[in-house]
């Protein structure tokens, strides 16, 4: 299951962490947001123990968002090393994310 990542653990979760990590920006009331949703889950599954996968509510986390420069959702960030080394905008295949991801693995 996908890690909930908020402005509070953020730091420790994703900047800190040893592995890469994906995180979803997300919101409830986006439709795109809702298709990558199970994705998301099946990527948290498919990849346990080799990367960290975790969604961010913008709605009520807005520090990281705004961070990070979130002006669409969904955003999926892929951070490795505390850097983020790629991006995704909007509803995009299972393909193109799991081939980031295991790009930066």
């Amino acid at each position: 299951m996908a890690l909930e990542i908020t402005d509070a653990n953020f730091e420790e979760l994703v900047l800190k962490s040893d592995k890469p990590v994906v995180v979803d920006f997300w919101a409830e009331w986006c439709g795109p947001c809702r298709m990558i949703g199970p994705v998301i889950e099946e990527m948290a599954n498919e990849y346990e123990g080799k990367a960290l996968i975790g969604k961010v509510n913008v709605d009520t986390n807005p520090g990281v968002s705004a961070k990070f420069g979130v002006r669409n959702i969904p955003t999926i960030l892929f951070i490795k090393n505390g850097e983020v080394a790629d991006k995704s905008v909007g509803a995009v295949p299972k393909a193109q994310l799991t081939a980031k991801l295991d790009a930066i693995l």
